[in-house]
């Protein structure tokens, strides 16, 4: 073993530059928490350091759950490691996520009687604009499966819903094909899955249409209008004629109050009925 030198700080700060004498060879060594440990002597903390670098996760691992559809925050969040250590090994495979899902946009849908002409993107820009939806705001994002096939998905926002469509992508010639994988994806394939709501629009009377009545629409009935005028007494059933041999006895008016002084007597209902014409007082 051979000892070494140390000749200062590396310019980076986070480093010790170290030398052998006898070479001349310089080495760098970075001025962790471990070298720390050791330059105070705290064995137990050097054990602990230890045992927290083997728990850490492998690039190898860190790549293949990003590739599985991880993010990076779960997979630091599981490693127990810094966002920064896992974007280092995470940045390719992001990438070729991110390509996959181009390539399956370009892709065709498999169909009953085979492979749509459309491509995947232009059969759900459509479905968009059919829904008045704005594509321009979906994400598309993919992951690979256990069984290693790719999955690729379309994310959206319709109001207050947040919304998953999912296929699965099979590379090759023509851009390949996809097979919608839930309800979401179907429905976006098929053209004739959205009805336009129906308008609602004022229905004319007359014209098959039922009117309601309403408080402004009852028309104004006309009103009986009063007349001070006295009511007529319904008439007397006419007395059958006495024989042609008696004579007919006309009966004498009923002696009647005379008025007061200056004052015409108003006839009673039988004089003016029987004809008879009241007398002054």
């Amino acid at each position: 073993m051979r000892a070494l030198r140390v000749v200062g700080l590396h310019e980076d700060g986070k480093s010790i530059v170290c030398e052998d004498p006898a070479s001349r060879t310089r080495f760098l060594l970075p001025a962790d928490e471990r070298l720390r440990a050791a330059a105070r002597g705290d064995i137990t903390r050097l054990g602990q350091i230890e045992i927290e670098l083997e728990s850490q996760m492998r690039p190898r691992e860190i790549q293949a759950r990003i590739r599985a559809g991880e993010s990076v925050e779960q997979v630091a969040s599981s490693a127990g490691v810094t966002v920064q250590r896992v974007e280092r090994f995470a940045y390719p495979v992001l990438l070729e996520r991110s390509r996959t899902a181009e390539l399956a946009q370009r892709a065709h849908p498999v169909r009953e009687d085979g492979p749509d002409v459309q491509t995947l993107g232009e059969v759900v820009a459509h479905s968009f604009g059919q829904r008045g939806h704005d594509y321009s705001q979906a994400t598309w994002d993919s992951w690979r499966g256990d069984d290693g096939k790719w999955v690729v998905v379309l994310s959206w926002k319709a109001g207050r819903s947040d919304n998953r469509a999912h296929w699965a992508f099979a590379p090759g010639a023509h851009g390949g094909t996809v097979q919608a994988l839930d309800e979401n994806a179907e429905v976006l394939l098929n053209p004739n899955a959205y009805r336009a709501p129906r308008t609602v629009r004022a229905l004319e009377p007359g014209k098959d249409a039922v009117v309601q009545p309403t408080l402004d629409s009852v028309p104004d009935e006309p009103v009986a209008k009063v007349i001070d005028a006295p009511i007529a007494e319904p008439e007397e059933e006419a007395e059958s004629p006495l024989p042609a041999d008696e004579p007919e006895e006309v009966a004498e008016p009923a002696p009647r109050a005379k008025g007061k002084k200056n004052h015409p007597i108003v006839p009673s209902w039988e004089d003016v009925l029987l004809g008879v014409r009241s007398q002054r007082g």
